[in-house]
């Protein structure tokens, strides 16, 4: 099968290649999911899980991916939940070859049906940015209506979902990013947006909740505008700076079926809308994931037409 495949972690993304590899088999509580979309994040070439298994050996080349939409095709030993012939989506365990191939083995509770209304290209868009929004603000983040809150990168794959969801859940929200994304964020519902190179941070008051996307000097700033009792809530790493009087959370994303239950849901009645930007076949995923500009929305690989 074709897959893009990763061997050199100082390359980057230009070091990826399509490549053929082995079609995976099941392992127990497995299914092999034929692939039409996947999503990946540029950053994932930085995590330790792309380039060594759990013990720290050496496990490239590696598929990389982690988000897919497709049709199961084989259940391992002892899977239940799912069936041959359904569509799903979900995402994969992070030290397991992707999903940037025509086939994958996954585990089963890592994926949730994906319904017959919904285009592949907009499930394999959702799951990163859909459960990281779910769970920094609902799991980690308590929201509750009426609350202030800061969305870092308003306009971007998370960003949006964020901001989308914050404000379905009664909160007041305030996006940022670049002056280009002004109108975009106020569109997926923010309230106010702060352009970050030429407006002050600080001249939004005090806030119950900061989803910081970026870290570093904005993350610091961003600590100190958490009143007492709210939250700092990081997918960047642990919080360089503190809130004086609250908690500082950070977390990494992990898949759950009953969250990506709900995610799809507000996709189906129109609550939640994805930010797919470039949509690329498989044979032009290393075009895509180089470009020569900056482009907006989430990079999806089509991978069967």
């Amino acid at each position: 099968m074709k897959a893009i495949v990763v061997t050199d972690q100082a390359a980057g993304t230009a070091g990826m290649k399509l490549a053929e590899r082995r079609e995976p088999q099941p392992s127990i509580n497995d299914v092999v999911v034929q692939v039409y979309a996947a999503g990946f994040v540029g950053t994932e070439l930085g995590w330790p899980s792309t380039w060594t298994d759990r013990l720290g050996r050496d496990r490239t080349p590696s598929i990389s991916g982690h988000e897919l939409a497709g049709v199961v095709t084989a259940l391992g030993y002892g899977t239940t939940g799912l069936s041959v012939g359904q569509r799903v989506f979900g995402l994969t365990d992070w030290y397991r070859d992707g999903s940037l191939a025509e086939y994958i083995a996954v585990e089963a509770r890592n994926l949730a049906p994906l319904p017959g209304d919904v285009d592949f290209t907009v499930g394999a868009s959702l799951p990163i940015s859909g459960l990281t929004a779910w769970q920094g603000l609902i799991v980690h983040g308590r929201l509750q209506a009426g609350q202030r809150v800061i969305a870092h990168g308003a306009a971007g794959a998370v960003g949006s979902m964020v901001t989308q969801l914050a404000h379905e859940f009664g909160a007041y929200v305030i996006g940022t990013g670049r002056a280009a994304d002004r109108q975009a964020a106020l569109d997926f519902g923010a309230n106010a947006f702060v352009d970050l190179d030429n407006e002050r941070l600080e001249d939004v008051g005090q806030v119950d909740l900061v989803f910081d996307l970026i870290g570093g000097d904005i993350g610091k700033r961003s600590a100190r505008l958490v009143r007492a009792g709210g939250i700092l809530v990081s997918i960047v790493g642990p919080a360089e700076e503190r809130p004086t009087d609250g908690l500082a959370i950070d977390f990494v994303v992990e898949s759950d079926r009953a969250q990506l239950g709900e995610i799809i849901q507000r996709v189906r009645d129109g609550r939640l809308r994805t930010n797919i930007g470039t949509v690329a076949p498989l044979d032009d995923a290393l075009a895509a994931f180089n470009p020569t500009e900056r482009q907006p929305g989430k990079t999806i690989i089509r991978v069967r037409p």
